[in-house]
C-alpha cells in the first residue's frame, strides 16, 4: 500500500496537528488495521514453526487493585440445580489486558478519529474483522542491559525517547516491516506479579511507570513504521503521569499526551497491559521475535475498549 509519510501528512487548519483522516477512506472505522491484508495474513502463518502458543491476556482481576480510580469486578456463580452460570458485575473493560478503541479517546476541539462521531466507531467494527497478522516483539528491558543503559524504573516515569525506540527497534533480531503488530515488553508485568498488596496499593494510590516519551518523533517514528497496531506490558503504552504542562493538549511537543494523537488522529490501534512475560523470555532464549498474533476482541456493538483476547505462535 503507497501510504504518506508522517511529514505528507495534512494538518488540520490553523493548527499543527498533523491526522491521516481519509488515508484509508472518507467512513473508515478501521484505521491502520486495514494494513492486515490477507498476503499478510498468508505470510504470517508461515512463521509458525515450533507450535508454541503464548497467551498475551493477563488475569482479568489484576491489577488489584485496579489503576486509574476504576472499579474491581465482582465475580458471581449462579446456580441452577446442574448447572451453573457465569456473571460478572462492575466489569471495566479496561481494568486489565486490553485495545484501546477509537471512542477511548478524541481529540479535544477536533473529535473521534476519522472526524466522525463517536457513535460511528467501537470495537464490534475490529471484532467482526478480527486482529491477525505478523507480530513482533521488541524488547526495551533487554535492549538497555545490552546497551548498559540503567535498567527501567518500573515505579517512575521513565522515559523512553522514540530514539531509544529507533534504536531498540533497528538492533531487533526481527525487523519491524509494514502491516506488523508491534509489541514492546518494559517487564513491567513481570514487575508488578512481584509486589505484594501493601505495594501494589500504593501504586495505584500514586500510579508512576515508564513507558513512551510523548513526541512529535514518536508519532513521526509509529506512524512512518506503518505498523497495523502498537501494544505494550505497562498501563498506557506511554509513560505516565504524563508531562502535561500547561494543560492537556494534542500539540505533537513534549507536553503532549500521546493518545490524543495516535488513536483519534492517526488511528493507530494501542494495546495495554499485554501480558509478554513468557514470550520475551521464550524470544530471548531461542531468539526468535516474531510470530503469528491473533487477537478477537469483545463483539460490543459501541464498545469502548476490549480484552484483546490474543494469542502469539512461534
Amino acid at each position: 500500500m503507497n501510504l504518506p509519510t508522517y511529514d505528507q501528512l495534512p494538518a488540520m487548519a490553523g493548527r499543527p496537528e498533523r491526522h491521516s483522516w481519509g488515508v484509508f477512506g472518507s467512513t473508515d472505522v478501521l484505521g491502520c488495521l486495514n494494513l492486515l491484508t490477507r498476503e499478510r495474513v498468508v505470510e504470517a502463518a508461515r512463521l509458525v514453526r515450533s507450535g508454541k502458543v503464548f497467551p498475551l491476556n493477563w488475569e482479568m482481576e489484576i491489577p488489584d487493585p485496579p489503576l486509574f480510580n476504576r472499579q474491581p469486578p465482582a465475580h458471581h456463580i449462579l446456580s441452577f440445580g446442574d448447572w451453573e452460570d457465569d456473571e460478572i458485575a462492575n466489569w471495566n473493560t479496561q481494568a486489565s489486558s486490553q485495545w484501546d478503541g477509537f471512542r477511548h479517546v478524541r481529540a479535544p476541539g477536533l473529535g473521534y478519529y476519522g472526524g466522525l462521531p463517536d457513535s460511528s466507531h467501537g470495537v464490534h467494527h475490529w471484532a467482526r474483522r478480527g486482529i491477525v497478522g505478523r507480530g513482533v516483539l521488541v524488547d526495551l528491558a533487554a535492549h538497555r542491559r545490552r546497551v548498559d543503559m540503567p535498567p527501567l524504573r518500573m515505579d517512575e516515569a521513565d522515559a523512553v525517547s522514540a530514539e531509544e525506540l529507533a534504536q531498540a527497534i533497528d538492533s531487533s533480531p526481527s525487523q519491524v516491516e509494514e502491516g506488523d503488530i508491534l509489541l514492546l515488553h518494559f517487564g513491567w508485568v513481570e514487575w508488578y506479579t512481584g509486589l505484594d498488596a501493601r505495594a501494589r496499593g500504593a501504586l495505584a494510590r500514586d500510579l508512576r511507570f515508564p513507558g513512551l516519551r510523548p513526541s512529535e518523533d514518536l508519532l513521526r517514528l509509529l506512524w512512518d513504521l506503518h505498523v497495523a497496531a502498537v501494544a505494550a506490558d505497562n498501563p498506557a503504552v506511554e509513560l505516565y503521569p504524563p508531562a502535561l504542562t500547561p494543560p492537556p493538549s494534542i500539540s505533537p511537543g513534549s507536553n503532549s499526551f500521546a493518545h490524543y494523537a495516535l488513536l483519534p488522529l492517526l488511528g493507530l490501534p494501542m494495546g495495554e497491559l499485554f501480558d509478554l512475560s513468557m514470550l520475551a523470555a521464550d524470544c530471548e532464549a531461542d531468539g526468535v521475535y516474531e510470530g503469528l498474533f491473533a487477537s478477537a476482541p469483545l463483539n460490543l456493538k459501541g464498545g469502548v475498549a476490549s480484552p484483546p483476547n490474543a494469542l502469539f505462535l512461534k
